[in-house]
């Protein structure tokens, strides 16, 4: 599944486009790399987002195209907040 649609599914960023703005301005990071928008996306990696001064770690735990608003944490687990 492509980067900026699993942000948006999983709901970590609420639109897509906004999920591609923040591949694009450099980020969002996939296994340590900088990632572009149509980065795909497994199990077992891990997502870092840049937000301001913090940073929201995730481990990917399943990928799925629809998902409802309940079950869509299920998707991820934090792994750690940084601060910047």
């Amino acid at each position: 599944m492509r980067l900026d649609k699993y942000l948006k599914v999983s709901r970590l960023i609420k639109r897509r486009t906004v999920a591609n703005e923040a591949c694009d301005n450099q980020r969002v990071t996939v296994n340590g790399r900088v990632a572009r928008a149509s980065c795909d996306v497994k199990v077992g990696d891990v997502i870092t987002i840049r937000f301001g001064q913090k940073a929201l770690s995730v481990e990917v735990l399943s990928v799925a195209d629809n998902v409802g608003k309940a079950d869509a944490a299920a998707m991820y687990r934090e792994t750690a907040d940084k601060t910047l």
